[in-house]
């Protein structure tokens, strides 16, 4: 996944932070109770550390004005402590460390082709239309001379535009142009982590906006990189390359560093991004579920929400246990991944004549069609996830060695293997990978195979005297099926900070994506990989993130008068949950039947989601009423929200009461459940809908009414969803799933259901 590198600076940072005194703290004020001897809240917030014994000038690293109501600042314990007990402050909490969830993609999406379907607008006038829709990316940075930023026919920037392009030793201000209009970086909380003394102190990375990893590149082009033709990873995937809205603009906003994402630093991002004035906020990164007045980024997107801005995340990399979801907030877009159409086929062919099927994205001279020794190591656990210095040269050397999937990454098993003197490897799935396969561009020839192929091949390894492989590689093959199938590493519900709530929202390409990379750094993001590319292929709900953030940018384009909610609901409830083989959606970790926990509301269909028909809408005063319905405390809910006045006199008595475009329907002691929800009209006057329901034999289901007449566009109507638990069902039945659609001849507004008795 795009995010292993950083898991091992994750456990530096633990280190680092057991040996240093000083630590970032967020810290949230009552922002009304600023004395007025202060000009700026800046200033307040400086005196009030001066005010502790001992606090140097510097220890304020960041202001923040409008994503939170408060500071970031170096302190120890002790003057944490302190500063909590003042009157004006709401809370102090010690700073988080995030992770980042790491060219045919639009035509599977049917985005090549004419839309038609936008009331009677052409293609050419929806991308006329982005022009003016900003897609702010917080990631690793970019690398600004990539072709995917060429500003070729864009117009003058729009002057609603209040960003910048910061200098740096290795960034001039001059590689911003009228496509990539801004590039900013964060950094003060990372050097806090990993500089701030003790002995595992590191050289500081420049600050800079430019990309050394790859990763915030490859999720800007993505998101609205420009047309770029003959692209290919060393000849893998070629064609052309383009994001999804090619016409869009773009701003960077670097917030994540060698040892990953510093809560402190993205908060600081998405402050400077919401006043920058973006229209987007993709953020392909998070961490462990949170309430959400603990969730920096919760926190961040509620504010850009409210000014208007679509905020899309990435659900994690965690799958496919449940329970496993990152950024699940109802205001945020919670994306999970699919594959695509598109594959990259490698073979191994054993001595026993067998020739099994696996992916590559290998691209060097290969091994020859001569057969060599096969060799697995099993029951030396390190030996045989090929972890570094755990091969035996001499029982290596010359060979293909076959290596479990899982630990480190699975690029730096083929150095291993290739340092070892090896001269391929397989790459074996075990039960928690199932099925899946990820290509991955190796530094030795190398093959990536299922779990029971991956099985077969450890048996005849194991059991024959004289064991050989030779490894092929196919290329780029394309219309797979079935496709899409859900990623085995999608991150999976049910939602455990509101299991009222179903998540993740929708799927998107996430699977062996094609996009632009920084030519500082070779494609699999070793040290030892010298190769350059100007494009990578990477895996990760990393990548389908940014595919929906884009989508979201056109639908503002189409729609600029939408809601953050109305566009989430479009690409909600037009998501299919069929694959090319009409199917239903399978899940790459058994081969099964996928479900709502996996994949949501199903995988987006942009052409649906221009024309709705209907959509669910929520409003800031809603989601006020959701938060308050939760059991948190009055400040708890300011610190989401930044209002003084918040009393929760309006509060849903159940969570689930919130408009959500989806329903999550858990019983618990009780055995009826009754939800309102509202839509509202966004297709033509006059139009009618009449209500389908699909549910378990567990549980009944009733709509009232079940027709609704639209008399004009804009015009919102209510409906009442009851759902009973049938006597006799176990208070352990396992959970069930099924659907709601409000339909007519031109549009089915889906939406799914998930029923649980208990918490899981």
């Amino acid at each position: 996944m795009a995010s292993s590198t950083f898991f091992l600076g994750f456990f530096f940072l633990v280190l680092c932070l057991t040996v240093t005194a000083k630590r970032t703290y967020i810290v949230q004020m009552k922002h009304q109770d600023k004395p007025l001897s202060f000009e700026t809240h800046h200033d307040w917030y400086s005196s009030s550390l001066q005010s502790l014994s001992a606090t140097p000038a510097d220890s304020l690293l960041y202001s923040y004005n409008t994503a939170f109501n408060g500071f970031a600042a170096s302190l120890d314990p002790e003057q944490a402590e302190s500063l909590s007990k003042s009157d004006s402050v709401l809370g102090v909490y010690e700073d988080t460390v995030y992770t980042l969830h790491t060219t045919r993609t639009p035509k599977f999406l049917g985005l090549d082709a004419e839309f038609g379907l936008w009331d009677g607008h052409n293609t050419q006038q929806l991308e006329q239309a982005s022009r003016d829709v900003i897609i702010g990316v917080l990631d690793t940075g970019v690398w600004p001379e990539s072709k995917s930023f060429d500003d070729s026919d864009m117009p003058e920037i729009p002057s609603k535009w209040r960003g910048e392009c910061e200098s740096a030793p290795d960034f001039s201000p001059k590689l911003c142009n009228k496509k990539l209009i801004g590039a900013r970086s964060f950094s003060k909380g990372y050097h806090m982590a990993t500089g701030g003394g003790g002995i595992y102190k590191k050289p500081r990375e420049i600050e800079s906006p430019r990309d050394k990893d790859g990763h915030g590149t490859h999720t800007a082009s993505t998101a609205a990189g420009s047309h770029v033709a003959n692209a290919s990873l060393l000849g893998y995937a070629s064609g052309t390359a383009r994001g999804m809205a090619t016409h869009a603009r773009v701003a960077t906003y670097k917030v994540c560093w060698e040892t990953g994402c510093f809560g402190s630093d993205i908060l600081a991002g998405m402050d400077r991004a919401i006043q920058d004035g973006v229209n987007v906020l993709s953020l392909s990164l998070g961490g462990g579920s949170a309430p959400y007045y603990r969730d920096t980024i919760a926190i961040g997107a509620f504010t850009a929400i409210e000014k208007g801005i679509f905020v899309s995340c990435s659900a994690g990399n965690s799958g496919p246990t449940k329970t496993t979801l990152a950024n699940v907030a109802p205001w945020i877009m919670t994306v999970g991944a699919g594959t695509l159409d598109r594959d990259f086929p490698a073979y191994a062919v054993l001595g026993n004549k067998i020739r099994y099927n696996g992916v590559s994205l290998y691209s060097g001279q290969g091994m020859g069609k001569k057969p060599v020794g096969l060799v697995y190591n099993k029951g030396k656990s390190s030996s045989d996830l090929c972890l570094p210095g755990s091969l035996d040269l001499a029982l290596v050397r010359g060979k293909v060695v076959v290596c479990d999937r899982g630990t480190n990454a699975r690029v730096e098993k083929g150095a291993v293997v290739r340092d070892a003197g090896g001269v391929g490897m397989i790459l074996a799935n075990t039960p928690v990978s199932g099925e899946e396969l990820v290509a991955d561009s190796h530094l030795l020839p190398s093959v990536a195979v299922g779990r029971k192929v991956g099985d077969l091949i450890r048996e005849y390894a194991r059991s024959d005297p004289n064991p050989t492989a030779v490894l092929a590689f196919g290329g780029t093959v394309l219309n797979v099926r079935p496709s899409p199938v859900v990623a085995a590493f999608s991150s999976r519900g049910p939602n455990m900070v509101t299991p009222q709530i179903l998540k993740p929202d929708v799927i998107g390409p996430g699977v062996n994506i094609l996009a632009a990379w920084s030519e500082a750094i070779g494609p699999t993001g070793l040290a030892k990989d010298t190769r350059k590319t100007k494009f990578n292929i990477m895996s990760g709900t990393s990548m389908s993130c940014p595919h929906i953030s884009g989508l979201a940018a056109l639908l503002k384009a189409a729609h600029p008068e939408w809601s953050p909610s109305a566009i989430k609901s479009a690409l909600m409830t037009t998501a299919y949950i069929q694959d090319n083989t009409n199917s239903s959606l399978r899940d790459a970790a058994d081969g099964s039947f996928s479900n709502p926990w996996a994949h949501g509301a199903g995988h987006v269909d942009p052409q649906k989601a221009l024309s709705p028909g209907l959509v669910y809408d929520i409003s800031t005063e809603e989601y006020i009423a959701f938060l308050c319905s939760l059991d948190y405390t009055i400040d708890h809910v300011k610190t989401i929200v930044k209002r003084p006045n918040i009393t929760c006199s309006k509060k849903f008595k159940d969570p689930g009461e919130l408009n959500y475009p989806s329903f999550s329907v858990l019983f618990g002691d009780k055995r009826v459940v009754r939800y309102t929800r509202e839509l509202t009209n966004v297709g033509p006057a006059r139009s009618i809908y009449k209500v389908t329901v699909n549910g378990p034999s567990s549980v009944g289901i009733s709509v009232r009414p079940k027709t609704l007449i639209f008399r004009n566009v804009g015009e919102k109507k209510r409906y009442t969803v009851t759902f009973v638990a049938k006597r006799g069902t176990s208070p352990m039945a396992k959970s069930e799933f099924g659907s709601i659609v409000w339909g007519n001849a031109q549009n089915q507004v889906k939406s799914p259901v998930s029923f649980s008795w208990i918490l899981l």
